[in-house]
C-alpha cells in the first residue's frame, strides 16, 4: 500500500490508540523493514524473526496505551521493543533455568519499554538518516570494543555474564563499553541526538 508521508509518528500512534486498524498497517509499513533487520541480526534465524515482528505489532495494536505520549519517542520505543522481544524470545527457547510466565504484568514490566522524558523525539526520516553517522562511529571502534557492545545490546548480557563470556574482569567488560558508547557520542555532533544514542544502547 501507499503510505502517507505526511503522517507523522506520533500521529500514527494516536490514531492505533483510537483502534484505527490503518494507522497499524502503515505504522507497519514504514517501519517493519528496519525492525526485521534488527531482530534478524540478534535472532539470525528468517522464520524466527518473522514470527517476533509480528508479535511485536501485535503489543504494539493491545499495548498501545502503555506508550508514553509525553515522550512521543516512537522510533526508540520500537526499536527497544522489538530488541526486549526478541531478547525474551531467544531466552525461553534456549530455555535451562527458571523463566517468568510470560504475562501481561511480565510484558509490561520486561517488555515494554520505559523512556526518559529528556529525550528528544525522531521523526522516521530523520532516524535513517542517522544511520550512516552511527554505521562510521562503530566502524572507529575496536573489536574487543565492538564485541563488548554487541553482547550487551544484541544478546542482553550483563557486565558480569560478558565478563564470564570472555573471561576478563568485570571491570574491564565496564570500561570498554564506557569507552565504546562514549566514541559513539562524541561521533554525534548534535546534544539530541547523543541522548537517543545513549538510550538506545543503555537501556
Amino acid at each position: 500500500m501507499v503510505e502517507n508521508r505526511a503522517q507523522t509518528d506520533s500521529e500514527l500512534i494516536q490514531r492505533i490508540a483510537e483502534h484505527d486498524s490503518k494507522a497499524i498497517e502503515q505504522l507497519y509499513d514504514r517501519y517493519s523493514p528496519l525492525l526485521y533487520t534488527l531482530i534478524k541480526k540478534i535472532a539470525v534465524e528468517k522464520e524466527i524473526a518473522e514470527e517476533i515482528l509480528s508479535d511485536v505489532f501485535v503489543i504494539i495494536w493491545k499495548r498501545i496505551d502503555h506508550f508514553d505520549h509525553n515522550t512521543n519517542n516512537v522510533f526508540i520505543w520500537l526499536v527497544l521493543l522489538a530488541r526486549n522481544k526478541t531478547l525474551d524470545v531467544l531466552k525461553r527457547r534456549k530455555g535451562g533455568h527458571e523463566i517468568p510466565e510470560y504475562n501481561e504484568e511480565y510484558e509490561t514490566e520486561n517488555i515494554l519499554p520505559k523512556l526518559s522524558s529528556e529525550i528528544r523525539a525522531l521523526e522516521f526520516e530523520e532516524a535513517l538518516k542517522m544511520g550512516n553517522k552511527i554505521s562510521n562511529a562503530l566502524n572507529e571502534l575496536t573489536e574487543a570494543q565492538k564485541l563488548v557492545l554487541r553482547l550487551s545490546y544484541f544478546e542482553g548480557m550483563d557486565e558480569k555474564d560478558i565478563a564470564g563470556r570472555l573471561k576478563i574482569p568485570a571491570t574491564t567488560v565496564k570500561s570498554k563499553l564506557q569507552v565504546a558508547i562514549g566514541i559513539l557520542l562524541e561521533k554525534l555532533s548534535k546534544q539530541s541526538n547523543k541522548e537517543w544514542i545513549r538510550e538506545i544502547t543503555l537501556n
